[in-house]
C-alpha cells in the first residue's frame, strides 16, 4: 500500500531547509512587501505566462545567460514603486556579506530577482511623493525574515484581490520522501476566481491536505460555462485592466537541480495557477513563477523522472498556497 505523502512540520515553502521568509505590513498604505531568502546562492529559474508582469531581473534566470542563481526573490504590492523592495534587498544582503564578489575588496553583489502585484487603488494612503516606501521595507523584511511566517493579509498580499475577494499570501510544503521536500509560497491577486459556481467550494479542493482550507467539498455538479464569470462586477471594479492583477509565486526544493532545470519546475508549476484560478493567464494578469533548487539532494539515474515529479509536486503545493492565501484571508 502506497502511504499518503504529506506536508512539511510547518505546512510552509520554509520546510524546504536554508530558505526564511520575512514580511513588511504598512496598514495606513494598505500594502507590503514579502521577502524570501536563500542561505547561499540557488539555483533558480523564472516562467511568465500573466499578459501585464512587473519583474524584475528576470532576463538573469534565463538558461542562456550566465547567472541563473539567485540569493532571495522579493514581491511586493505597489505595482511599479513596489520594485524598489528588491533594492534594499540588495542592499541589506550586500552589507551582510551576502552576493558575488567579483573583484577583492569590491561590495558584495546579490542576487536579487522580484515581481510586483498591483494594489494602488485599494483606498490606502499613497502619497509618498518622492519616497515611496518600498526600499525601506525591503531593509525590513530582510532583517525579520524567519521560518515561520504569517498567511493572509500580510506582506505583498495586504492589497491583494483574488476577483472581488481578499486575496493575500499563502504557502503549502509537501514531503516527498527520502529527503526531498517541495513548497510553494504565492501572492495571489489574480482577476479569477478561487471559488467554484456554489462559492463555497475551492477549485483546488481535491489537492486540499487536513482542511488547510476549509474542507469544503462540491455538491451537486453546477455547470462551469461562463469563461469570465462577474465579468461586469470585476470592470466596475477596475481589475479588467492590463497589470491590475497577478499571480506572484515562487516554488523551492532542495533537489541537486540546474538552472534549465527548475525552468522546467516553473513551468510545471505553473498549472497550479490553472488548477486554483478560473481564469488564470489573462491579458489582465501578470502570473510569474519563480523556481530555487537548493541542491542539497542528489537526484538518482532518473533524473527526468524525478524532475517531472517534482514539477507535478511543485504545482499541487501553487494550488493549495493560493487557496490558503484566500482562506486566510477571509479570516481575517
Amino acid at each position: 500500500m502506497t502511504l499518503a505523502l504529506r506536508p512539511g512540520p510547518l505546512n510552509l515553502i520554509t520546510d524546504v531547509p536554508g530558505l526564511t521568509v520575512g514580511h513588511v505590513t504598512d496598514e495606513a498604505v494598505c500594502s507590503g512587501a514579502t521577502v524570501l531568502r536563500t542561505d547561499g546562492f540557488w539555483a533558480a529559474a523564472v516562467d511568465v505566462r500573466g499578459g501585464g508582469p512587473g519583474t524584475r531581473e528576470t532576463e538573469a534566470l534565463a538558461p542562456e545567460n550566465l547567472v541563473g542563481k539567485a540569493h532571495a526573490i522579493a514581491f511586493a504590492g505597489g505595482s511599479v514603486f513596489g520594485l524598489a523592495v528588491a533594492d534594499g534587498v540588495v542592499a541589506a544582503l550586500s552589507a551582510l556579506g551576502q552576493g558575488l564578489t567579483l573583484k577583492p575588496g569590491s561590495p558584495a553583489i546579490p542576487v536579487v530577482p522580484g515581481a510586483v502585484l498591483h494594489d494602488l487603488g485599494n483606498g490606502g494612503d499613497k502619497a509618498w511623493g518622492l519616497e515611496p516606501p518600498y526600499r525601506r521595507w525591503g531593509l525590513e523584511a530582510v532583517a525579520t525574515a524567519s521560518r515561520e511566517f504569517a498567511l493572509g493579509r500580510v506582506g505583498a498580499g495586504r492589497g491583494a484581490m483574488a476577483g472581488h475577494l481578499p486575496g493575500g499570501i499563502g504557502s503549502a510544503s509537501l514531503d516527498l520522501g527520502g529527503g526531498l521536500v517541495v513548497g510553494a509560497l504565492v501572492a495571489a491577486n489574480p482577476i479569477g476566481s478561487v471559488y467554484m459556481p456554489d462559492g463555497i467550494t475551492f477549485w483546488a479542493w481535491p489537492f486540499e491536505i487536513d482542511g488547510e482550507f476549509g474542507g469544503a467539498r462540491p455538491v451537486g455538479h453546477a455547470a462551469v460555462v461562463d469563461p469570465l464569470p462577474d465579468a461586469s462586477r470585476l470592470a466596475g471594479l477596475g481589475r479588467l485592466q492590463a497589470g491590475a492583477n497577478t499571480t506572484l509565486a515562487v516554488v523551492a526544493c532542495n533537489a541537486d537541480l540546474t538552472t534549465a532545470e527548475c525552468k522546467r519546475l516553473a513551468m510545471m508549476a505553473q498549472d497550479g495557477i490553472a488548477r486554483a484560478v478560473r481564469p488564470a493567464h489573462t491579458p489582465f494578469d501578470g502570473d510569474t513563477v519563480f523556481a530555487l533548487a537548493s541542491g542539497a539532494v542528489a537526484l538518482g539515474e532518473s533524473r527526468a523522472v524525478e524532475l517531472g515529479r517534482l514539477g507535478s509536486a511543485a504545482a499541487d503545493c501553487l494550488a493549495r498556497a493560493i487557496a490558503r492565501a484566500v482562506f486566510e484571508a477571509a479570516r481575517g
